[in-house]
């Protein structure tokens, strides 16, 4: 008998603890948490860019549009080597959905040209930051180092730089390698104003290096004319713009064979700031 009342004795306060432990852990007791003070606090990763993929670069530039900016390529007799030149050849690269480009190279009896357009997709790898600021600081960086002058007073409104700038000519007016005929930049500018893109200028000043407006979020335009020694002077002008997280480089250089002879600015920046609304509609920005 003292043995079964020792049993039962035990049984009783294993029982007792069990009930303890189950009413410890009910749905009613604070959660256990090493850092209250965090609960309920979420981190929000940053938006992905917009675009996930980038346009084949060679088939993005019409046939047309390379006849105005390449005026030797509708003088290449072989049809074989015209449609060479008009496919142009594509940029090595390792991610197609990253980054690709093309470039194209014609020479005709007046003058070499080229032409170059780039476009790179920007991936933030921190979730804090989002593709396009990350694209937005790829984009400032260029623009940093592409110095561009200063705008002041009414040229600030208008996305022209400051008048007291060098015009970005000089010498003699361009020849009729792009086609046209010669006329000084400020006569240029002014009769084709009206057939240019968005703001177009219609002073040597305005066609200064500067901020566009209308152009993707944010866009530049650079436009440069060096001298090699004793040859014609090379003109190259660069449009960058972005859309949302893709960064597009557009480079149009022109070299006349004749020395002395200098490309025509205000044409140039035409062709190319009208090329890049022709990509910056491609890819839908």
């Amino acid at each position: 008998m003292q043995r079964k009342a020792y049993v039962t004795g035990t049984a009783a306060l294993l029982a007792a603890l069990l009930a303890g432990c189950t009413s410890g852990s009910g749905g009613d007791s604070p959660t256990d948490n090493a850092n209250p003070g965090d609960a309920g606090t979420t981190t929000v990763a940053a938006q992905p860019g917009k675009y996930r993929t980038l346009p084949e670069p060679c088939g993005a530039v019409g046939h047309d549009t390379l006849d105005g900016m390449l005026p030797g390529i509708k003088q290449i007799t072989d049809p074989d080597q015209r449609d060479k030149a008009y496919q142009g050849e594509a940029e090595l690269t390792y991610d197609t959905d990253r980054k690709v480009g093309c470039h194209w190279k014609v020479e005709s009896a007046d003058a070499t040209d080229r032409l170059s357009v780039d476009f790179e997709r920007v991936v933030s790898y921190d979730n804090t930051v989002s593709d396009d600021d990350q694209a937005q600081t790829l984009f400032e960086g260029k623009e940093s180092a592409a110095h561009l002058p200063e705008p002041s007073g009414s040229s600030a409104a208008s996305g022209s730089p400051t008048p007291t700038a060098a015009p970005p000519s000089s010498g003699a007016p361009s020849s009729s390698a792009n086609g046209g005929t010669p006329v000084s930049d400020a006569s240029s500018a002014s009769s084709s104003s009206a057939s240019s893109p968005s703001g177009s200028a219609s002073s040597t000043d305005d066609l200064q290096p500067r901020v566009l407006s209308g152009l993707g979020d944010e866009a530049y335009i650079d436009d440069q004319l060096a001298s090699s020694g004793s040859t014609a002077e090379q003109r190259t002008v660069t449009v960058v713009f972005r859309t949302s997280n893709v960064v597009v480089t557009l480079e149009y250089e022109e070299q006349p064979t004749a020395t002395g002879t200098v490309p025509d600015s205000k044409e140039m920046q035409d062709r190319a700031r009208n090329l890049a609304s022709q990509l910056a509609d491609k890819l839908g920005g």
